[in-house]
């Protein structure tokens, strides 16, 4: 069997340098490892997504597609990829068109968690500063891209606290991000990321994740903003498992799995949480997380199992194949909590 892992090309004069530095690099070096892991029991190449993918990828006689795009531009970037692969009838890892269309939009898939009773945080799309005649958010209010991941467009100055502070920061986010900006109420609690895994009722979850900001240098917002994610790794601390009594934990669980049947996901996807008063608000699914060694969630959590991370690419890329009914040999998951 052939597998192309296929990324996309820089995304420069988008986003910010630091922003994009800190993309690149990221795929960079998840490409590599997830090559040398798969190289090990398939043919494995990887492309550059560009124009002519999908030319390239039946020259290679390719099987299946291990997906990492984002995509470049444009507001359903993330399901571009997807789109062209179903076109074409070519396999590949992850959610569908539909599903990376409403998990990147933060807007439609908060939008679906409400109607469907699944806590999220108060939210307001706004597409100009001349909406804020009226809110019916209180302050603080965290300011955010409604169509990025990995922390892109929430930095340290997204958290604001005042209309002056709103004004200025949503008018520079309108500038780079596509609209809407999103505004969300500031919910302040305990943070948990759950990594799910399958499809249908065959779904298993990888050990909690807490994330505790308490250490962040004095002066920091104590969020998970750009700057924290890129440059003071060294300064939080995960707890896997975090200490939580059972109810808590079957409470966060439950709710992830709710949230990544709503919108539809595939494959596997990561359901970040906030903690508070009993209650489990679902901030946002990636369902592209990132699988980069050494700095992930999904890595910290498959390496608390003896899955590990060379299990998890496996057992990602046979998810996949289970999927499209592919025979394969699968890895042994059996200390992964199964739901």
């Amino acid at each position: 069997m052939k597998i192309a892992i296929v990324t996309d090309r820089p995304r420069v004069g988008l986003l910010p340098l630091e922003e994009r530095l800190k993309e690149d690099e990221q795929k960079r070096k998840t490409v590599e490892e997830i090559k040398r892991i798969l190289s090990q029991k398939y043919d494995c190449i990887s492309l550059v997504a560009d124009d002519n993918i999908i030319n390239q990828l039946k020259a290679e006689n390719v099987d299946l597609v291990f997906n990492l795009c984002n995509g470049i531009q444009g507001t359903s970037k993330l399901a571009q990829l997807p789109a062209l692969l179903e076109f074409a009838n070519i396999p590949y890892t992850g959610s569908s068109i539909l599903g990376h269309t409403l998990a990147i939009n933060k807007i439609y898939s908060s939008s679906i968690f409400k109607a469907t009773n699944i806590p999220t945080p108060k939210f307001i799309p706004i597409y100009h500063v001349n909406q804020f005649n009226s809110l019916e958010i209180e302050f603080p209010i965290l300011v955010k891209p409604s169509d990025e991941g990995s922390s892109r467009g929430i930095h340290q100055d997204s958290l604001v606290f005042d209309m002056d502070s709103l004004i200025k920061k949503v008018s520079e986010e309108l500038q780079i991000y596509n609209p809407p900006i999103m505004l969300n109420e500031y919910i302040e609690g305990r943070e948990f990321s759950i990594g799910i895994i399958g499809n249908g009722e065959d779904i298993t979850v990888l050990p909690i994740q807490e994330v505790d900001l308490s250490n962040l240098p004095d002066g920091f917002k104590k969020f998970y903003s750009f700057e924290v994610k890129a440059y003071h790794k060294d300064k939080t601390v995960y707890h896997i498992p975090p200490k939580l009594t059972e109810e808590e934990s079957e409470l966060l669980i439950n709710t992830a799995k709710k949230a990544y049947r709503v919108l539809g996901l595939r494959d596997y996807a990561r359901v970040d949480i906030i903690l508070k008063d009993g209650v489990g608000y679902v901030l946002e699914i990636n369902s592209l997380p990132g699988l980069m060694k050494g700095k992930s969630s999904l890595y910290r959590m498959a390496e608390a199992t003896d899955l590990g991370y060379e299990g998890l690419i496996f057992k990602i890329v046979d998810t996949a194949l289970k999927r499209y009914n592919f025979e394969m040999d699968t890895f042994d998951d059996s200390d992964i909590v199964n739901i």
